[in-house]
């Protein structure tokens, strides 16, 4: 995955959201539609490139929504069962 490109997709979700009047509906938002809409994998890059360097071309509203939200965003691991 390319972490710049999911970035660039964060930031047109967060320009859309920017223009709410209400900033926390505003963060609340970003966060459910990266949740539910991008797949495991795609949100770990994201959140990996929150805490790198690369988190400095994210617009800020993204960054706050990640921060703020962080815990609903991160991947759940998935346990493997297998029968014997």
């Amino acid at each position: 995955m390319n972490e710049q490109h999911l970035i660039e997709m964060a930031n047109r979700i967060g320009e859309f959201f920017e223009s709410m009047p209400d900033r926390d509906e505003a963060l609340a938002g970003i966060a459910e539609h990266i949740r539910s809409f991008w797949e495991p994998r795609m949100r770990r890059v994201l959140l990996n490139a929150l805490d790198a360097a690369s988190a400095s071309t994210m617009r800020e509203i993204v960054r706050e929504a990640l921060s703020l939200r962080r815990a609903e965003l991160e991947p759940r691991a998935t346990a493997f069962v297998t029968s014997l």
